[in-house]
């Protein structure tokens, strides 16, 4: 067996977590993921099995989130997750002043990666080094914007913005609401996020595990091509 899966990863599953999963279902050990989710996250989680793990490297990179950002908080880890470092009452931010800094965002842009990622820093992952309470620098890195487009706007004490971002590989969402909140001065965190598209695979045509067992019991799964992914 070999081939694709365009799995819909739930929330409270690491990547490797979903990985290992798969493995237990279809009952094959070469198995392997394309573009890590963080663990809250929801959304489009490309699987390969079997000889198409050797095609991971060449999927396109472009990917398409649906995020919400939350004004007035700020956290360890740039979303929920974290423990609140500052939390300030924002009534007065508008959506007109975010209007007015979105493009900020747009294109090739400079940015910091959480200090809660998977990025080395000198030989270390940086969560291993924040969980160890080590302070490093985390060098800046250029990433890719291609649309920022605003869904959804809740006013309040601590307002909510809906986006739909495109990127390319390499650029935390995360950042971006860390980002946008400094920027804005009221600060902001991650509220969710759910990727909607991940290097051609999209969330419309993908599966849950559920839909994936029952498929498998059915006798009717089966894997995409490698040549339709």
């Amino acid at each position: 067996m070999q081939g694709f899966l365009n799995l819909n990863k739930p929330s409270g599953m690491t990547s490797h977590d979903c990985v290992a999963k798969v493995r237990k279902l279809l009952r094959l050990k070469r198995v392997g993921h394309g573009g890590t989710l963080d663990p809250t996250a929801t959304g489009v989680l490309p699987i390969a099995v079997g000889k198409a793990t050797r095609l991971l490297q060449f999927l396109r990179s472009e990917k398409a989130y649906c995020a919400t950002v939350k004004f007035g908080v700020i956290t360890t880890t740039d979303d929920l997750e974290g423990e609140i470092v500052k939390s300030t009452l924002a009534p007065q931010l508008t959506l007109s002043n975010i209007e007015a800094v979105l493009p900020n965002f747009l294109g090739k842009i400079e940015q910091v990666p959480p200090s809660y990622s998977a990025i080395q820093v000198e030989g270390k992952r940086l969560y291993d080094l924040a969980r160890q309470g080590k302070t490093v620098e985390i060098p800046t890195r250029v990433v890719e914007v291609s649309s920022l487009e605003v869904l959804e706007w809740r006013s309040g004490d601590f307002p909510e913005l809906d986006l739909a971002i495109a990127c390319g590989t390499g650029t935390y969402i995360r950042a971006i609401a860390r980002d946008l909140g400094a920027v804005l001065n009221t600060g902001g965190t991650l509220a969710t996020l759910t990727r909607t598209e991940s290097s051609g695979f999209c969330l419309k045509d993908s599966l849950t595990f559920e839909d994936m067992e029952t498929q498998l019991q059915q006798k009717t799964f089966s894997l995409l091509s490698p040549e339709v992914a």
